[in-house]
């Protein structure tokens, strides 16, 4: 079920109904619906999986008591080790299992060789990597004594199986929304509203931005070589906004949808093309992945207070392993590892906690230096996405080759004038709003009521003028 159908639309409404009229005060009924209507919400994708996902979910569950209730250091690493075991394993078949066969036999072939080796025909369960990065976050906490492990199995399971979240993030922290969920909650009309302003926002970005950019995107992307170096560049600023629309486009409706059911999610993004630099988009970007390695791979690794041999190692790690994470294809490694040599700089130099603060907080425009800075830190992330988007290496080192062709300053085939204003019309928004926690969270709030439904009439009016086909949202394959 996809948050921009109509079965969403109208699943929504009766989930919120049940939860607040029916449910009303009831605690216990409130979370038992959530997770009925979050495994229901996930098998009308594919049911099958749906097995998989409460088997992940019993998993930790069990071994989560079975740590804490442990006597034995053996008995700890145990349940420990074949929870981490088992998740990771699940990941590593249905993800990655047939890009190591396909690797290899690429290898052996090179030698003159070749081999046959079984490959698994089946498609990758949406969301695996988001609730089993849940799962290993709660083992892991566990174990290290930071968190009891929870008894109640429902109150859990509505933890890594939770609708808003469960197919494309963010990644919680038991820490953050286990507490929420076992806490008595009243509807509050004030988080409700905003909460419906933040999904408007969302669709708006996912809707008008992200799918109308995926329509040149993928049009110049996939017939690259018909096209000028100009156009190519189009061709990567249009997936560039695409998979910032989609994704945080994404994240905004469910941030929105959670603030219904009186629950707060972690922030996903914060205006990453805002940043002055590669270290400031990686706190900007995709924020509950980005400290889900910090915390559970770059510190135990020994993070940046070692020598500069070890900084230069856990900073390729991370961004490697982070790459991987996104796919089973060696464009995202190389991506992964791009971004690891960008932020290298930052680090070595001790600059990378100098931005904290959005640009320009308390003035209205940037100065020059910050806009500079942002317009290299945006062409740097531009370039880095042509490998996230290109379907080989090959196709992506064709791409960059391609732009440097002698018709670079020409005028770009492809050149979608509506698309175009949309995009500078986000950007301003965007840009207005960038001290708030979304872009229109108090846009036009203090102007009369006809100005601010105005808005959001105009808003409306634009998702179903610009609306194109229904699409998936580009981070459900990951």
């Amino acid at each position: 079920m996809l948050f921009n159908s109509i079965n969403f639309a109208i699943f929504l409404p009766i989930v919120f109904l049940l939860y607040w009229f029916v449910a009303k005060n009831n605690l216990k009924f409130q979370n038992v619906l959530l997770l009925v209507a979050s495994y229901y919400f996930y098998a009308c994708w594919d049911f099958r999986f749906l097995f998989l996902l409460i088997f992940s979910t019993l998993l930790d569950y069990y071994s989560g008591i079975k740590i804490e209730n442990s006597t034995s250091e053996k008995n700890r690493k145990f349940w420990f080790w074949l929870s981490i075991g088992i998740n990771l394993g699940f990941l590593g078949v249905f993800k990655y299992y047939n890009f190591f066969v396909d690797s290899i036999q690429d290898v052996v072939s090179v030698f003159g060789h070749k081999i046959d080796m079984w490959t698994i025909k089946v498609i990758l369960p949406v969301g695996i990597s988001f609730y089993t990065f849940h799962g290993l976050s709660y083992v892991i906490d566990i174990y290290k004594k930071r968190i009891v492990a929870e008894r109640n199995f429902i109150n859990y399971a509505v933890f890594v199986c939770y609708f808003p979240l469960l197919v494309a993030g963010p990644i919680e922290r038991a820490t953050h929304l286990l507490p929420q969920i076992k806490k008595k909650r009243t509807f509050n009309y004030s988080q409700a509203v905003d909460g419906l302003r933040q999904i408007l926002w969302g669709l708006f970005k996912k809707i008008v931005i992200a799918d109308n950019c995926a329509e040149y995107a993928n049009l110049i992307f996939n017939t690259s070589d018909d096209y000028s170096g100009s156009t190519l560049i189009m061709g990567a600023l249009f997936f560039t906004f695409q998979i910032y629309g989609d994704f945080s486009g994404y994240s905004d409706i469910a941030l929105g949808t959670s603030r219904l059911f009186g629950m707060e999610l972690l922030k996903n993004f914060n205006f990453p093309y805002f940043s002055r630099d590669i270290a400031e988009f990686w706190r900007r970007w995709h924020i509950s992945l980005s400290s889900w390695f910090k915390d559970y791979l770059y510190i135990p690794l020994g993070g940046s207070v070692g020598g500069l041999k070890m900084k230069i190692r856990n900073t390729f790690i991370i961004f490697l392993v982070s790459g991987f994470w996104h796919g089973a294809n060696w464009t995202f490694i190389v991506w992964g590892a791009l971004n690891a040599l960008y932020f290298l700089p930052s680090l070595l130099s001790k600059t990378n906690r100098n931005h904290m603060e959005i640009v320009a907080y308390n003035s209205r425009f940037p100065s020059v230096k910050e806009f500079l800075s942002i317009l290299i830190t945006f062409g740097l992330t531009v370039f880095a996405w042509i490998f996230f988007r290109a379907n080989s290496l090959t196709h992506a080192i064709t791409y960059i080759k391609q732009i440097f062709t002698s018709k670079l300053l020409s005028l770009p085939e492809i050149r979608p004038t509506h698309i175009i204003v949309l995009i500078v019309v986000f950007i301003l928004i965007e840009w207005v709003g960038r001290r708030n926690n979304f872009a229109i969270e108090k846009l036009f709030i203090e102007d009369s009521v006809f100005v601010r439904w105005g808005f959001y009439i105009v808003l409306v009016m634009a998702i179903f003028i610009f609306s194109t086909k229904e699409q998936e949202f580009i981070y459900f394959q990951f």
